[in-house]
């Protein structure tokens, strides 16, 4: 192994020493831990420490570095206290993450280090977006984010890149190639000679350096660093290395062939680096003891201060108060004729004037526009809403108001937007990212449902991200365009749910969830875009999140609704005026407003449910099970589900009709009332 020292003093040699011996000792520490039974899982790093030491100490302190589970030497080389990090892995609610995190899934704002997902690729994502708030700033920053060479056969793997080439971001994607993603070895993991020949293809740069050399990998880093934050661009690393142990100790390393092992131990990077110190006259056998023994003292003491068994005391209201960062809602709207203002339901004091008639799709565009000129850090996102406007020209003209830097066209990568997103949030940014069609979110959904949704649990980090959701049937777009998807993310913890159904609520809603700090997906039913008009306030105001509106009083039945069906419930009700039918549109899907299903549950006795989605798992299923098990006392009549068909949304427009809930409402109707 051939070191060189470049220009760095002996002063430099001897931290770089320091720091590579920390991780391998605690390691080592660890190892005799986890057969103690004191940890319970360990990713073990042994022979890869040169990569994460050398490439975090090239870096600035405050520059962000997003690891991996095999990165002991980035946590350790931002001087993060072991007595902490020793909590962290045994559980302990004095840990990073308060005990709901293993191993190093957790990140730290002190310590500008984002905590990964066991789904690996996602992270790059999430690189490009604080890279694009560093450019956005232009702060002369940089962002590092590692990969294993499994990792890059993830489509996030390519995603990224491709993001972080196209906009021109100061990423530095990082590679550890050491040799298996957990037993499949590289040659079934990919069949060109070298990764870094990957970076070509997205028109960046890149290089393939021995990652066992600390000083390569330390002078090499600093050099791309410095490329990257000049001419912002990003830089593709391939770190050749290899993994000395299991991908978890339990898994073993019976699939390696000894012979690669022994080679392998002869490139030790600790090992091999300690002895050229030697040979170079800055370390002696006596100065290597006394750096040695003055690690072990400081692991042996940092470890006697957690020397206590971990013992957790549940508190479940604390466990649900962390789901969501904390949000104090703004200026809203008066109350629904009926309801009393008080302050402890954040109605403004006095009512606002209802202002001019908006279709859906202006007060929407309005909401945008007012909260892009309120918030000069909001930055939207999607494919085509520059200078088209979006695939529905919601943000028509927008670009020429706010620039392409906060308007900003998207490649066709919906999980790196999302995480993008991400990213931003991480550095104080907002972000609104449009989904063409809602039904595109699937391939974004690792995103949202495990890295938004989860991430303040986790480690107490907001995602201040809304993601907007055009959705629904009635426009003949067939079964790729017209899903109702809103209970795929109503079943997820962390997450805000918000479905307006009138162009009033559209606009105040969609400034809540800008305003809030938490994930929001925001869907608005594209069959109602033109349809539909109706007064809103000029003002800059919010609608509350997790608030149901009531529409109109009735005797006879309950319609609890959302979205076009609240316009379907309306028709109907003007359509039978014999009937005495009381409406309540929940608006807020994730968090539900339990109090106003229960009122309208009271009113009646006789409560249906009805929603455009499919019926099995949707939001009327939960709303009926709570109401059998909250409100039975109240029921004159079983609770009625009217959902559409559990098929696909079909394209003829007769078949499509037939598939719709709107067809079978009469009967659900007739069949309560019959009772």
């Amino acid at each position: 192994m051939n070191f060189d020292r470049k220009h760095c003093s002996d002063e430099e040699l001897i931290r770089l020493y320091k720091s590579i011996v920390l991780p391998r000792m605690i390691e080592e520490k660890m190892l005799v831990l986890l057969r103690q039974g004191r940890i319970s899982k360990w990713f073990s790093g042994i022979g890869q420490e040169a990569i994460a030491v050398g490439a975090t100490l090239a870096m600035e302190a405050e520059e962000w570095i997003l690891p991996l589970h095999r990165n002991l030497g980035v946590f350790t080389s931002r001087q993060m206290p072991l007595s902490r990090l020793f909590l962290q892995w045994q559980g302990s609610d004095a840990g990073y993450s308060k005990g709901r995190e293993r191993s190093f899934h957790f990140g730290s704002r002190e310590h500008a280090i984002c905590g990964m997902i066991s789904h690996l690729g996602p992270q790059l994502g999430i690189a490009d977006g604080i890279a694009l708030a560093a450019k956005l700033r232009k702060s002369g920053k940089a962002t590092l984010v590692f990969s294993g060479e499994g990792g890059t056969s993830e489509g996030d793997f390519h995603e990224a890149l491709n993001v972080a080439s196209v906009w021109d971001l100061p990423v530095i994607f990082l590679i550890e190639n050491n040799g298996y993603a957990l037993s499949t070895p590289v040659s079934e993991q990919y069949r060109i000679e070298s990764l870094v020949y990957k970076a070509q293809s997205y028109g960046m740069e890149g290089i393939r350096i021995d990652g066992n050399n600390i000083l390569t990998v330390y002078d090499t880093l600093k050099g791309i660093r410095t490329y990257c934050t000049k001419y912002q661009r990003p830089y593709l690393v391939e770190c050749m290395t290899f993994r000395m142990r299991g991908h978890e100790e339990a898994s073993g390393v019976k699939y390696v062939p000894p012979a690669l092992l022994e080679d392998w131990a002869k490139r030790d990077p600790v090992i091999n680096y300690e002895n050229w110190l030697r040979g170079q006259n800055i370390l002696t056998e006596e100065s290597v003891g006394h750096i040695r023994e003055e690690i072990r003292q400081y692991i042996e003491t940092e470890l006697g201060k957690v020397d206590e068994p971990v013992i957790i005391v549940p508190d479940t209201a604390a466990e649900l108060a962390d789901i969501y960062a904390p949000y104090r809602p703004g200026p809203q709207l008066a109350p629904e004729p009926g309801e009393e203002a008080n302050e402890a339901d954040g109605f403004a004091a006095e009512p606002m004037a209802d202002g001019p008639e908006l279709r859906l799709i202006d007060a929407i565009s309005e909401g945008l526009r007012q909260s892009m000129e309120r918030h000069d850090n909001l930055v939207l996102m999607g494919q085509d809403i520059a200078e088209y406007g979006g695939a529905f020209k919601i943000t028509e003209g927008f670009v020429q108001t706010f620039g392409k830097q906060r308007v900003r066209n998207t490649p066709l990568c919906e999980s790196a937007i999302v995480g993008c997103a991400l990213g931003l949030s991480l550095e104080g940014y907002k972000s609104v990212v449009e989904m063409q069609f809602a039904d595109f979110v699937t391939a974004g959904f690792n995103q949202i449902v495990n890295n938004l949704a989860k991430i303040h649990y986790r480690w107490g980090q907001a995602a201040d991200v809304v993601i907007r959701m055009p959705t629904g049937a009635g426009v003949g777009a067939g079964p790729f365009h017209s899903q109702s998807n809103e209970a795929w993310f109503v079943h997820t913890p962390g997450l805000k749910v918000v479905y307006p159904s009138n162009p009033r609520d559209a606009k105040g809603l969609l400034i809540a969830a800008i305003n809030d700090p938490n994930p929001v997906l925001y869907f608005e039913h594209k069959a109602l875009y033109r349809s539909i008009s109706g007064p809103v306030p000029e003002q800059y105001y919010t609608v509350e999140i997790g608030k149901a509106s009531w529409v109109q009083e009735g005797e006879d039945l309950s319609i609890i609704t959302y979205g076009a069906g609240v316009h379907w419930a309306m028709d109907y009700a003007a359509a039978h005026p014999e009937l005495s039918i009381d409406i309540l549109d929940l608006r807020t899907l994730l968090p539900l407003d339990y109090l106003s299903i229960r009122n309208a549950v009271a009113r009646t006795g006789k409560a249906l449910v009805l929603h455009e989605d499919t019926l099995t798992g949707g939001v009327g299923a939960e709303v009926a099970a709570w109401i059998g098990e909250h409100c039975f006392s109240l029921l004159d009549a079983p609770v009625c589900r009217c959902a559409s068909l559990d098929t696909p949304v079909p394209f003829n427009g007769q078949l499509e009709s037939n598939f719709l809930a709107s067809s079978r409402l009469d009967d659900y109707v007739q069949q309560l009332l019959e009772y």
